[in-house]
């Protein structure tokens, strides 16, 4: 009986959903019911679990400083003259020139019942990527707050500007196994404007739905009224492997062109020992040709990348990566011929102590298609070296 209550709630809260954006699809509508069908016996056990609140407990909170400072120079052997290597990536995307990637300051509060953060950022990076935003925006990298719906701390909902729940990779290029990001992840949201309902089951299982401003907007694309929606499926067999579902149904248009767009993330991690890990996934996505149509544009991106440590303050890099998007639905293709690329790099990392690295890596893409710029021409070819120097560190307060 309280499966047949908690498909009801959902069904009723989803109608609600789907009245206010009439105007997307009917698998929306059905998208949404199934989540809120699976959140909804955990607004129960929520509050179930609220009355324990009652008991007067004293909590620890915890205030964390960090820093980190990207710090890079890159060559492209195809010479762009603007100065910018492509259009379609958003990190360490400076030709011959040395620049800070990302800098960030952030501050963060972590209590038994509630949690936030705040990390201000500067760089090409945020130049980059927060192009579409207010300026004064562009300088925020996180701002969310979120609280505890449960006493084990299981529940959480958060709102604000948070990191993206699609992919494994992070704009903090010390935490990733290559010195700058695959397209992959380049092309895929860093973060989302919103509000999100997390539940931890227990070490395994995980599941988040979230509703958000659109795809990695802070403020909604102009003349748009619609909101779009996630959900992330996580489970962890054990401490050495770690899969993941992600998704995103939505649109990045106004209403006067509303596509929905569709999407799939998916990746698996393997951490065979402490010296060796493997992460690999791809995205697969689709969006309508047009407003109302029955056809739709697809894009697909791959990739696998390995870190091996070698010796206690050196380790080496290896990706492969694959990516097709024909009908420019993500990536900026700056030529008119199709964009189906490979690509390959290697990176090597001296690492002297924990929150310092200093990183070397050569890249190499090519395709079958003339779809990279060279002067005034297209070549089927790009190579590239970037080294950068990072630093991270933090310190944290009891209050």
């Amino acid at each position: 009986m309280i499966f047949i209550a908690n498909y009801l709630l959902s069904l009723y809260f989803s109608n609600m959903i789907y009245r206010f954006n009439n105007e997307i699809s009917i698998s929306i509508y059905k998208s949404i019911s199934f989540i809120l069908f699976l959140l909804s016996p955990l607004v129960l056990m929520a509050q179930a679990d609220s009355l324990s609140n009652l008991i007067p407990i004293k909590y620890k909170t915890t205030l964390s400083i960090d820093v980190n400072l990207d710090i890079f120079y890159a060559y492209d052997f195809n010479k762009p003259t603007n100065g910018i290597r492509v259009p379609y990536m958003v990190n360490h995307n400076r030709h011959n020139e040395f620049n800070l990637n990302l800098g960030t300051l952030g501050a963060s509060l972590d209590n038994e019942k509630y949690h936030a953060n705040l990390v201000l950022q500067a760089g090409t990076y945020a130049i980059d990527n927060y192009i579409n935003e207010d300026e004064v925006m562009q300088m925020v990298n996180e701002a969310s707050a979120g609280i505890a719906l449960s006493r084990n701390r299981k529940f959480w909902l958060d709102a604000g500007i948070f990191p993206s729940h699609i992919g494994f990779e992070s704009p903090f290029q010390i935490n990733g196994l290559t010195l700058t990001r695959s397209l992959m992840a380049e092309n895929a949201p860093y973060f989302f404007t919103g509000a999100k309902l997390t539940y931890t089951f227990n070490s395994k299982w995980r599941i988040l739905a979230l509703i958000t401003n659109g795809w990695q907007r802070i403020k909604r694309v102009e003349g748009s009224s619609k909101m779009s929606y996630g959900t992330m499926l996580q489970f962890s067999p054990s401490e050495k492997v770690k899969l993941n579902w992600s998704t995103f149904i939505g649109t990045d248009d106004p209403d006067t062109t509303l596509r929905i767009r569709y999407f799939n993330d998916i990746y698996a991690l393997f951490f065979f020992n402490d010296k060796w890990i493997l992460q690999t996934g791809f995205d697969y996505g689709f969006q309508q040709e047009s407003k109302g149509s029955n056809q739709y544009e697809p894009w697909f991106l791959a990739s696998i990348l390995t870190q091996y440590d070698f010796h206690k303050h050196w380790a080496l890099g290896l990706r492969g990566e694959f990516a097709s998007d024909r009908y420019r639905i993500v990536i900026a293709n700056p030529t008119p011929n199709d964009f189906i690329l490979w690509g390959f790099s290697g990176n090597l990392d001296f690492k002297p102590v924990k929150y310092v690295m200093a990183r070397i890596e050569g890249r190499y893409w090519f395709s079958e298609n003339q779809i990279f710029v060279k002067n005034d021409s297209f070549v089927s070819n790009d190579l590239f070296i970037t080294f950068s120097l990072t630093i991270q560190f933090g310190k944290d307060f009891n209050l």
